[in-house]
């Protein structure tokens, strides 16, 4: 099995708009655990307050059958349905409108348009609804992490056809900020996301979530649509 860059680009976009669209939204209370739910809509309270969002994190991929052990870094600029990401030396900008991945290795950038009517588009609104309608959650295990006590809240989808066992959203107790997010595969496969550094209100240029040809005059721009 063997795990390309791009599977990690597009694994971790996911896994960045569900903390995003977890930053974002109210959380339903059908069929859903009282204390965790209080516990997520203190989350979404707390980070509605913030105009952006600046992350640096940890990604680690781990499947023991597999032999596979897999870390990297990365950093992400959030505000409202807009984000930069970093991430194994690619870049990719979504407007709001458009996404623009950015590859320095190939020179080259992949332009789309998301269509929020596409069922496979992965947008922050997209994952609001699905996470709010395709989710049973509960409370799970406290931990003491460096001082830091982490309360983990496990999701677990309701479509059959989820190839996730569970999701695990640790949140720090005390700051009310998600801490890390581990998805654990049916067959074996571990992804965690570590929040290393969470800052916010940070001031951010008026293009910074805007492509700029200019910067890449030999790249060859492929637009799928």
């Amino acid at each position: 099995m063997k795990v390309t860059n791009q599977d990690f680009i597009k694994n971790l976009g996911s896994k960045i708009l569900l903390i995003t669209a977890l930053f974002l939204i109210g959380f339903s209370g059908q069929a859903q655990d009282k204390k965790a739910k209080e516990l997520l809509d203190q989350v979404a309270a707390k980070v509605k307050s913030y105009d952006n969002i600046t992350i640096d994190f940890k990604y680690s991929l781990n499947n023991s059958k597999e032999n596979i052990n897999q870390d990297s870094k990365g950093n992400v600029i959030m505000k409202g349905n807009q984000y930069v990401l970093n991430f194994m030396g690619v870049t990719k900008i979504f407007d709001g409108k458009k996404t623009y991945t950015i590859v320095p290795e190939d020179e080259e950038v992949t332009v789309s348009t998301v269509n929020e009517k596409d069922d496979n588009a992965i947008t922050p609104s997209k994952m609001l609804t699905f996470f709010n309608t395709g989710y049973k959650y509960n409370m799970d295990i406290l931990q003491n992490v460096k001082g830091r006590k982490i309360q983990y809240i496990k999701l677990v989808s309701t479509n059959p056809k989820d190839q996730r066992k569970e999701v695990l959203l640790g949140i720090d107790v005390q700051t009310k900020h998600i801490y890390n997010l581990i998805e654990v595969g049916k067959k074996g496969t571990k992804t965690t996301l570590t929040v290393n550094s969470f800052k916010t209100n940070q001031p951010l240029s008026k293009n910074q979530f805007t492509f700029a040809g200019s910067k890449y005059p030999n790249y060859y721009i492929n637009k799928l649509d």
